[in-house]
């Protein structure tokens, strides 16, 4: 009986020698780095490294165009107060046309040697406002 069980342990252990050495084998083929899934692992081992790279720059240059323009939106928000307090100081102005006579009609003839094409202004209305009023130039053709 002993001779028996020995056998079929020596039976086991030859099977699984060669269960090992075949799973050996698959694994070399495996972790091929040319052919097999270790190839694959280290290139994509190589893209994560890349992209994390790029994410760190990314995150950086946003924190940087964020403070810019939070910096640029407190300017704003200043230059509007200012332009606001400007606006509101107008409103205490007296009227000019109400406390000055009316002015004769601008003289619609050129002077001697000038050659104007641009028509007379037309006299100032209070209603429009002041950065209204004024005319545009035109370009030379």
């Amino acid at each position: 009986m002993d001779l028996i069980a020995d056998i079929i342990l020596g039976l086991g252990a030859f099977g699984a020698a060669v269960y090992c050495l075949i799973l050996s084998r698959r694994l070399k083929r495996f972790n091929n780095l040319r052919d097999g899934m270790g190839g694959a692992v280290a290139v994509l081992s190589a893209q994560v490294d890349d992209m994390t790279k790029t994410l760190d720059h990314a995150q950086s240059a946003a924190g940087e165009s964020a403070a810019v323009l939070t910096e640029l939106t407190e300017r704003a928000e200043a230059s509007a107060r200012k332009l606001e307090l400007m606006m509101a100081s107008l409103h205490d102005l007296p009227d000019p046309a109400a406390q000055q006579p009316a002015a004769p009609p601008p003289d619609t003839q050129p002077q001697a040697g000038f050659a104007s094409t641009r028509p007379a202004d037309p006299a100032p209305n209070p209603d429009i406002p002041v950065f209204l009023r004024h005319g545009f130039m035109e370009a030379a053709e």
